[in-house]
């Protein structure tokens, strides 16, 4: 083997995992636990590279990349490939938003939307019923081995979507659409007990109103909102987390539709 053949085996070796991890770094800017802010981009990258290098013999066992012939060819590959780790995230990401909605939802219905706390997740401010269910569904999603799934995915990205081979496909600005469409419904199924139970209780509080008009409602009842908003939240909980597996599988079903979608 001569001098040049092995210096286009290592370029073409060096721009395979260059794409690798490129691809592999999408997934954790922001996708569930693996984007989280509260987790140092040191970890975050080393992480990435570690993931890379795993994937990267299997990669190109099956594919044979080649450095494009100019920086801004191989620049525009680069971005493609960010994009499909970026999109695997963004799903999840946006799948998960509904439990944000839900809680700030039930947090005006209780009554703490005065009550803000930063989230280090997502470095927003969040209700208090708002951060406790994120924190239990993200809980809940390690538990679950959500983040293996994720993990997964991009694996197997790589079989449905070879390096250096995306095709755009203009039915997934609609696929997005109809995703985030999908956050508000799942967001009121989930708040819908606590809301439900709120609005029974401002609609006897009403009627007690126009019986007993001596009465100092506002005194009454926001302890009350409070107290059978919490307790109706406690009850709804064991079922929360049936409904959150719900979502998970919801959530690996268009990981999965997103990436057929720019397959080539």
């Amino acid at each position: 083997m001569t001098e040049l053949d092995f210096y286009d085996i290592f370029q073409g070796q060096v721009a395979a995992f260059l794409l690798v991890l490129t691809r592999a770094s999408g997934i954790f800017f922001i996708s569930p636990f693996l984007g989280s802010m509260n987790i140092s981009a040191k970890v975050r990258a080393g992480a990435a590279i570690a993931v890379a290098a795993i994937i990267f013999p299997v990669v190109v066992k099956e594919t044979v990349v080649q450095a494009p012939a100019t920086v801004m060819m191989f620049a525009f590959t680069v971005a493609k490939e960010m994009f499909i780790g970026w999109l695997i995230g963004l799903v999840g990401y946006i799948t998960l938003s509904a439990v944000n909605l839900a809680g700030k939802v039930m947090d005006m219905q209780v009554g703490f939307a005065m009550v803000n706390m930063m989230d280090p997740t997502t470095q927003q401010q969040t209700g208090l019923i708002g951060n406790f269910l994120y924190n239990l569904t993200i809980i809940y999603f390690l538990i679950t081995n959500g983040h293996h799934v994720i993990l997964s995915a991009l694996a197997e990205s790589f079989r449905v979507i070879p390096l250096d081979s995306l095709i755009w496909n203009t039915s997934l600005p609609q696929f997005i659409n109809d995703l985030t469409a999908g956050v508000f419904l799942n967001g009121m199924k989930i708040a819908m007990p606590v809301t439900f139970a709120i609005l029974l209780t401002n609609v006897g509080l009403g009627v007690l109103a126009r019986t007993m008009p001596q009465m100092n409602i506002f005194v009454v009842g926001i302890p009350l909102q409070l107290m059978i908003g919490t307790s109706m939240l406690s009850m709804v909980l064991p079922f929360y987390l049936l409904f959150l597996d719900v979502i998970f599988n919801e959530m690996y079903a268009n990981i999965s539709i997103a990436l057929k979608a720019l397959a080539p």
